[in-house]
């Protein structure tokens, strides 16, 4: 069982032979030099831990007048 799901839509973000560059959009693969991270190739190999997670939703503010009866 996959963690994100059985179809994985191929991008340089999460692939076993890419590596983050500084920049955000850049990623640097030992395969084709540097590309975009919504670059694939036929070399691409799901990293699942490469993934970056969602954010997590804020939560709301409470003050200790809202737990009062």
């Amino acid at each position: 069982m996959a963690l994100f799901g059985k179809k994985i839509e191929p991008s340089c973000a999460y692939c076993e032979w890419g590596a983050p560059e500084e920049e955000e959009d850049l990623v640097f693969c030992r395969k084709k030099g540097v590309v975009s991270i919504t670059y694939s190739c036929r070399h691409f190999q799901y990293a699942p831990l490469r993934r970056k997670p969602k954010p997590m939703p804020s939560l709301p503010k409470y003050s200790p007048e809202d737990f009062e009866i």
